[in-house]
């Protein structure tokens, strides 16, 4: 095993799954990854989540977490305020493949999400203490509880990796394209896909399963627009047989550090495989 000092260049958490990103100083460690992350999203009518590979706008729905609400605000409307006391109707929805509890959050958040999209959704959070669990195949046989996120506890990506394709576009898109929740420097380029465990402060994780992208990386994350599109370049070089897809980033489950804080800028140790 080899292990090299790294940097935590960015901090970043999703409260509802598919809008628009929060850039952190520093964020709390929870179970499930970063404390509030992907706590609340939309569903259809069947109880399926919706993300940006079909509703792209969703990118201009921006949250923010105050000390007894999240805020949600989108063009033309007035903002939406939904209580963080736990409540709302039971309800059964479907993140993939992973049949999972909510808490459908009433006809007010459901008819303003409804009204800018366009399209008849209702608006689930998360219940307290999720029973969805990361894949054990990758995970390991340690349960890893998890929110609505597409499946692991947090998304791992590197700056240099970014810069590296950025070099082969024809154009550069933004890291935010990639929706990470911890930016490293200080690694070379897809150093990532070799990392065994990240110590960062009190957090350790373990980085388990590369991250296959989809068309939301063409998604200008400050317009809804398409734009600029990754996937052709990526899957020149970036292609991954086994898991039929392009790869960029790395999903990560927490070892230990739930509860600690973890700061942008902080120096961490990386230990690669042997």
């Amino acid at each position: 095993m080899t292990t090299v000092e790294c940097q935590v260049e960015g901090l970043f958490v999703y409260p509802f799954k598919s809008a628009r990103g929060q850039a952190k100083a520093a964020v709390r460690v929870s179970s499930t990854g970063f404390e509030w992350d992907r706590n609340w999203m939309a569903v259809d009518t069947r109880g399926k989540f919706v993300s940006q590979r079909t509703q792209p706008r969703l990118a201009l729905v921006v949250p923010e977490i105050t000390d007894d609400a999240l805020i949600l605000r989108a063009p033309d409307l007035p903002d939406l305020r939904v209580p963080l006391a736990t409540g709302g109707t039971p309800a059964h929805v479907r993140v993939w493949d992973d049949e999972c509890a909510g808490l459908d959050q009433g006809d007010g958040p459901a008819l303003w999400l409804s009204r800018f999209l366009s399209h008849e959704v209702r608006m689930v959070r998360i219940i307290p203490q999720p029973q969805r669990l990361a894949n054990p195949k990758y995970a390991g046989a340690d349960p890893k509880p998890v929110t609505f996120v597409d499946g692991f506890q947090m998304l791992v990506c590197n700056r240099a990796s970014l810069e590296e394709l950025n070099a082969r576009m024809p154009e550069p898109v933004p890291m935010e394209r990639f929706r990470p929740n911890i930016v490293l420097g200080g690694l070379p380029a897809f150093a990532e896909d070799r990392i065994d465990s990240l110590r960062l402060g009190d957090l350790t994780l373990r980085l388990v399963k590369p991250c296959t992208r989809c068309v939301i990386t063409s998604t200008d994350q400050q317009t809804g627009e398409i734009s600029t599109n990754p996937l052709p370049v990526l899957r020149t070089f970036r292609f991954d047989h086994a898991l039929h897809g392009v790869t960029f980033g790395e999903n990560a489950i927490i070892v230990s550090g739930s509860g600690s804080v973890l700061e942008r800028g902080c120096i961490g140790k990386v230990t690669f495989e042997g």
